[in-house]
């Protein structure tokens, strides 16, 4: 699978590993009942969206619900419960941090907007969960933030040296990194942690 995203993109080829890698985090995080947190500013909170969009439904191939939910919601409702089993899709639990605008608000207003998605992580995250952090500059207070707090719970980072800012260095968090050969966009940091206390 992943030699043919590499075909079709070329440009990841130098990465290759480490979308592996974050395959792995991932695959293991989902087998033991975890989620996906991600958190971005701009477009990479568009990101965030577009990425929990394709893990929560089915993308290339649909993704029933198992025979017994499917029983169990027609149980519980005859009429509503039969359309559900019918219509309702399996999901890989992932959450943006990116779209509570009431606890961001408030949290920006009574304590510190920039520490919203670290009270996220904070909150939702549990042991097994991964935090996905992107920036486009790397250097985005508000995900660094996040991703220190998903790092005190004993995080485990997949990394590429590329790009290690001093802040970066400080908190001992490297970004996985790749820059898009289209012009007009580039994502130069993404940071994957692991959590692994509550």
């Amino acid at each position: 699978m992943i030699e043919e995203l590499v075909k079709r993109y070329p440009v990841l080829e130098s990465i290759k590993d480490q979308i592996g890698d974050a395959y792995r985090l991932l695959e293991a995080c989902y087998e033991n009942g975890g989620k996906l947190l991600i958190a971005g500013n701009g477009g990479s909170a568009a990101d965030s969206d577009h990425i929990v969009g394709e893990l929560m439904k089915g993308f290339v191939k649909r993704r029933p619900v198992s025979a017994k939910l499917a029983e169990a919601l027609k149980q519980a409702d005859p009429e509503r419960g039969a359309e559900l089993a019918k219509k309702l899709q399996g999901g890989l639990p992932a959450i943006a941090l990116t779209n509570h605008a009431a606890l961001s608000s408030a949290f920006a207003n009574d304590v510190d907007g920039t520490l919203s998605y670290a009270q996220q992580v904070n909150g939702y995250g549990k042991e097994g969960d991964i935090f996905l952090g992107i920036s486009t500059s790397g250097n985005a207070e508000n995900v660094m933030y996040a991703a220190v707090t998903a790092k005190q719970r004993d995080s485990k980072l997949s990394v590429s040296p590329e790009r290690q800012e001093e802040s970066l260095r400080r908190s001992r968090m490297f970004p996985s990194s790749f820059r898009n050969r289209r012009p007009t966009r580039s994502r130069n940091f993404i940071c994957r942690s692991t959590m692994r206390s509550a």
